[in-house]
């Protein structure tokens, strides 16, 4: 089953071998420089290449990383598929999937990341520029299908 919308940027990214840990899979940690690298590589897709969203200024203000399946190592990459959750004036949550290629593979993850455009000159979030916004709105997708958030619904309904 695939959870990303089908308009996703899909991105593979390789294992190292030091990203097992003492029960042969990938530590639980490693997914969060998975999903850095997964990032940098969309940025250059959805920015272009010829400048640096991170150089001018951007943070991580919020993970959140569901795990699925025990993801082992191998040679091959996976695949990180990844779209834009919400966007607000100066903050997007960038929504992942962490999986084997193709569709009906196994998906390993699924993830959440709160960025936030951010000034370091004057030590302060910035508003996202207009022309960055129009590029995100193109990956605008559906919440990342968390477990728990449909715990919450089913919750909520029976309230």
């Amino acid at each position: 089953m695939t959870y990303a919308p089908d308009y996703a940027s899909v991105v593979p990214v390789p294992l190292r071998w030091s990203d097992m840990d003492a029960y042969g899979h990938v530590n639980n940690v490693q997914f969060l420089r998975l999903l850095e690298d997964a990032r940098i590589l969309a940025f250059a897709q959805w920015f272009g290449r010829e400048r640096s969203v991170v150089g001018e200024g951007i943070i991580v203000a919020r993970h959140e990383i569901e795990y699925r399946a025990p993801l082992l190592f191998r040679i091959e990459p996976i695949e990180v598929a990844m779209w834009i959750t919400h966007l607000g004036g100066a903050a997007y949550d960038v929504g992942y999937e962490v999986r084997d290629g193709g569709h009906g593979s196994t998906t390993y993850a699924l993830a959440e990341t709160t960025l936030v455009g951010y000034d370091f000159r004057t030590e302060q979030p910035r508003r996202l520029e207009e022309h960055d916004k129009t590029q995100l709105r193109r990956f605008v997708g559906p919440p990342v299908p968390f477990r728990h958030r449909a715990a919450e619904k089913r919750r909520e309904a029976s309230a």
